[in-house]
């Protein structure tokens, strides 16, 4: 089964849970009951050393009565809960806070060894056998003339420090608790702020991968999770509108195949089948030449764009004069621009006007514009062409008084097989190719291309290139 984000904190959640209650049980038991019967031992400690330098002393020195000590120790067992006893170093019983003094007929602690302490003051036990169940003794020497007279030993019951240490460990317990049900709350928090969000942006995702990339992003917040949720939204957003284009370029080069092929198909087919006489055949044959010659412009200009996207232009820039190469290009449409009586203006600034580009690829930027203009130029119109200077940069216009361009589609113009209505009817061998390429060779140099339209008006097309030295020649 597949762990899930959510299984693991879940599980996480439990151990912790699990290995508290494992520390307070054991750790924490064992720590407090250690640390409480130091701290008693030390308190029991002090007050031995009191009665062995005071009362037990003037025993042993005879300045005061065995009555009168045995007072002391029980007024002093009562205080403290505690059974206290003065012993011989041979382990007789002087004094003991449990029973009357008995001159007559002494106790002993078999066994008795202060010497087993290995040098602590206290130890646990049934102290030589004298309790049924354990108790923490502790022993204060008695000295008099740097020799030990005797012991003030002070008992209390270990059962009474397991109660304290139980009620300590019962407030751990509580603490444990509030702890566990506050790291509750977190994981609710979490539950809501994050795993959830991440369950809806993981649907989304996976309706995403299933192809349906308008499925709406349900998650909308101003923190890391909203902004990865808007990103994946974005993306899936600009994946469907790549499928969008992809759906209208196999749309529009369907429909620039099929018109010449068609027309290829049925001249052929009229040939073959003696509709069209032989007498004819040249003139259906130019036809179906310039059938033949735009389906190969389309597909080559198809492999530019390709090959632009795939592997990058690479340019080989060098030093050429922008002015003269215009009128180089603007030469080669001269049986275009008499067929339409069109005229050619051309407004250039000085003699030579060098620019540091791609020869090739800017005539073949030039010739896209230039042909694009005359065939949406009325006739007897004038296209001017003009280059100006301007902050260390050459700006190229090419300008027509034509159709012009719907206000609508002037974004839209180098999109790639883009053509609008109006140019539909005109531009009958055009692939809407021309100005995608055109868009791309200038965005190649680092510079930008502009169009100015209106409709019924008019179009202009304005690029800029970088001015060289015309020492760099």
């Amino acid at each position: 089964m597949k762990k899930t984000l959510y299984l693991k904190l879940i599980i996480a959640y439990l151990i912790f849970g699990v290995f508290g209650l494992i520390v307070v049980v054991t750790f924490m038991q064992q720590m407090t009951e250690n640390r409480l019967r130091q701290n008693k031992a030390e308190e029991l400690y002090r007050v031995a050393t009191v009665l062995s330098e005071e009362d037990a002393l003037r025993l042993y020195k005879n300045e005061t009565s065995l009555a009168s000590v045995k007072e002391r120790l029980d007024s002093y067992a009562r205080m403290l809960d505690a059974r206290l006893q003065i012993l011989n170093p041979s382990g007789l019983v002087v004094v003991d806070s449990a029973f009357p003094v008995d001159v007559d007929n002494p106790s002993t602690v078999e066994g008795f060894d202060m010497t087993m302490l290995n040098g602590s003051f206290f130890s646990v036990g049934n102290f030589y056998g004298q309790f049924k169940e354990d108790w923490l003794s502790v022993a204060a020497p008695v000295t008099m003339g740097y020799a030990v007279r005797g012991y003030v030993l002070v008992h209390y019951r270990a059962s009474a420090l397991r109660s304290t240490t139980n009620h300590l460990l019962d407030i751990d317990y509580i603490l444990l608790l509030v702890l566990f049900l506050l790291s509750l709350i977190i994981l609710i928090f979490f539950t809501e702020l994050i795993y959830m969000p991440l369950r809806r942006i993981i649907h989304a995702t996976e309706e995403y991968a299933a192809g349906n990339l308008r499925y709406p992003m349900p998650v909308e917040s101003d923190d890391e999770i909203g902004y990865l949720a808007a990103s994946l939204a974005y993306m899936a957003q600009e994946l469907a509108k790549g499928e969008d284009n992809q759906k209208h370029i196999v749309a529009n080069v369907s429909h620039d195949f099929r018109s010449p092929l068609t027309s290829i198909n049925g001249y052929l087919t009229a040939m073959q089948d003696g509709t069209i006489p032989p007498e004819q055949y040249p003139k259906y044959l130019d036809i179906v030449l310039n059938e033949t010659d735009r389906l190969i412009k389309l597909t080559n200009n198809l492999l530019t764009l390709n090959n632009l996207n795939t592997q990058g232009m690479i340019l080989e820039k060098s030093v050429f004069d922008i002015n003269a190469v215009i009128r180089r290009v603007v030469s080669t449409f001269e049986g275009s621009c008499r067929e339409k009586r069109i005229a050619m203006e051309l407004s250039l600034t000085g003699e030579n006007l060098p620019v540091k580009a791609d020869l090739t690829r800017i005539q073949q930027v030039l010739y896209n514009l230039i042909d694009n203009a005359i065939k949406f130029s009325h006739h007897n119109s004038v296209i001017k062409l003009e280059t100006r200077e301007k902050y260390s940069k050459v700006f190229v216009s090419v300008k027509d008084s034509g159709i012009g361009i719907p206000k609508e589609s002037v974004p839209l113009v180098f999109n790639r097989f883009y053509k609008s209505d109006i140019s539909r009817g005109k531009d009958k061998k055009g692939t809407g190719l021309g100005l995608s390429i055109t868009k791309e060779i200038i965005r190649a140099h680092g510079e930008n291309i502009n169009v100015i339209s209106t409709e019924g008006v008019g179009t202009e097309f304005i690029f800029s290139l970088p001015l060289a030295d015309e020492s760099a020649e």
